[in-house]
């Protein structure tokens, strides 16, 4: 598994040397902190990502949900239809085909839906913004200026800190696109673009 392939990568720690005679570990500490923040890479490095592979793991929990919530409620429907004794067997076959015809789809759509909605949701941060390419049959690019954002926001559901994931939302100026939303992100992640975006510099003059 690349992990850059999720926003996240990884870079190789240098060997431990023997402390010098008479170091304070607790200044070694500080040093070896200071060096691991210096080779922490930018998220707005240009490199385009896709979200965190775990996403695939809560759209289906979620599928998972709702489908039961509605083949319960529906096969619920039908048992009782039934145990009231006046009902009529040609509509009986058709009430339980047609739960049946949207029960199979709903299978496949929890579970392999989100795989196929990971691979087609990406995302690039550079200096002047960030870019979000989503869409299967459909493709979207939604490109957010720096210069735009007003203030963004990082959300986080209950089934999202059970995966540690968390969505990006990033509130702009005009009414096209006014809010955009990038979910899937690692909660790390998150906080990262998000700090990027607000974080202002010279390029973002209007």
């Amino acid at each position: 598994m690349d992990p850059a392939e999720f926003g996240e990568e990884v870079s190789s720690r240098p060997a431990e040397e023997s402390a010098p005679e008479g170091a304070w570990p607790a200044a070694l500490d500080r040093s070896a902190a200071g060096e691991e923040a210096e080779e922490t890479p930018s998220i707005a490095d240009g490199v385009e990502r896709r979200v965190a592979r775990e996403s695939i793991g809560l759209d289906r929990l979620g599928g998972w949900i709702t489908l039961a919530v509605l083949s319960l409620g529906g096969g619920v429907f039908v048992a009782i239809y039934l145990a009231t004794g006046a009902w009529d067997p040609l509509w009986a076959g058709i009430l339980g085909s047609a739960w049946l015809l949207l029960t199979l789809p709903g299978l496949w759509f929890a579970h392999v839906w989100p795989a196929v909605n990971w691979r087609h949701l990406s995302f690039r941060a550079d200096e002047r913004g960030i870019e979000i390419r989503r869409g299967i049959l459909w493709r979207r690019v939604i490109t957010v200026p720096r210069s735009r954002v007003q203030h963004t926001d990082v959300s986080q559901g209950p089934l999202q800190r059970r995966f540690d994931l968390a969505t990006l939302i990033i509130h702009t100026a005009g009414t096209d696109h006014a809010t955009v939303e990038l979910p899937g992100l690692s909660h790390a992640t998150a906080l990262r673009l998000r700090d990027h975006l607000i974080s202002g510099g010279l390029d973002d003059a209007v």
